[in-house]
């Protein structure tokens, strides 16, 4: 592995080709922050894949490309003289300060249950109005779900055990069956979406993050559903020339490749 020395320069070598390029590329020339904002989001959830297939090759290439974007990010504020890569790095550094004061401090802590909830009273003594302001409206709503109730955990407001939160579940999923019963889509879609939270909820406690669970599934899913669609294709059929009961063959059969 690289020493300080040699990551210091490497990240020297990539502020130097993001001025090079800035200066000189036409394309790199036209970005702006709301320009180059939509292609970060994409790079993320690129990262995201890599490291859910656990590919670290594809995770190291993912960050680089996050990497460049901060870079570049950076590179257009210090134009406008609002800020410069130093100033991004000094900001992290000193809230990374503040907000471990267990480290750099002298608050002392048992756990990361402990570690959680002065992150978040220290937020609230910086000026903010509620714990949940650090939660950005345009997430996935699986992901503002878990991250709100993670939020609010982290000032005490959580279930005491699994069990409760099972039984809170099961209470949700009654109420979304009598909705289901009496056919009336908008109470219906209202109480699938408790069940959903619920779900979400007992999954905290379990230490199962719901997104990555249901991309698992998800992943599982085409790869089964692909599987199908190739042993179509050697009958020299169509899925919609096949019976249910045929397709559920190779369904089952896939299940052997998980």
């Amino acid at each position: 592995m690289n020493n300080r020395k040699e990551q210091l320069a490497a990240f020297d070598r990539l502020l130097t080709i993001m001025d090079e390029l800035r200066n000189q590329c036409p394309w790199d020339k036209k970005q702006t922050m709301q320009s180059l904002r939509h292609l970060t989001i994409e790079e993320t959830y690129e990262l995201g894949d890599a490291i859910l297939n656990e590919d670290l090759v594809e995770v190291k290439k993912e960050l680089g490309d996050i990497l460049l974007h901060i870079v570049f990010y950076a590179k257009i504020g210090s134009e406008t003289n609002d800020f410069d890569i130093a100033d991004v790095a000094n900001d992290i550094c000193e809230k990374l300060i503040n907000r471990h004061p267990h480290i750099y401090g002298d608050v002392n802590v048992t756990n990361e249950e402990d570690v959680k909830r002065n992150w978040e009273q220290l937020k609230l003594k910086e000026g903010k109005k509620s714990v949940l302001e650090g939660v950005p409206n345009g997430l996935p709503a699986l992901v503002k779900a878990n991250r709100v109730q993670d939020k609010v955990a982290g000032v005490g407001f959580d279930w005491e055990k699994p069990e409760q939160v099972f039984e809170k579940l099961e209470e949700e999923l009654k109420e979304f069956t009598n909705e289901v019963n009496s056919n009336n889509t908008d109470k219906m879609e209202a109480e699938f979406g408790d069940v959903m939270f619920s779900m979400v909820n007992y999954a905290r406690f379990l230490k199962i993050n719901p997104e990555n669970a249901l991309e698992r599934t998800n992943k599982k899913f085409i790869k089964r559903f692909q599987f199908l669609e190739t042993k179509a294709k050697e009958l020299d059929k169509t899925l919609g020339e096949m019976s249910l009961d045929e397709m559920n063959v190779f369904w089952e059969a896939s299940k052997k490749n998980d």
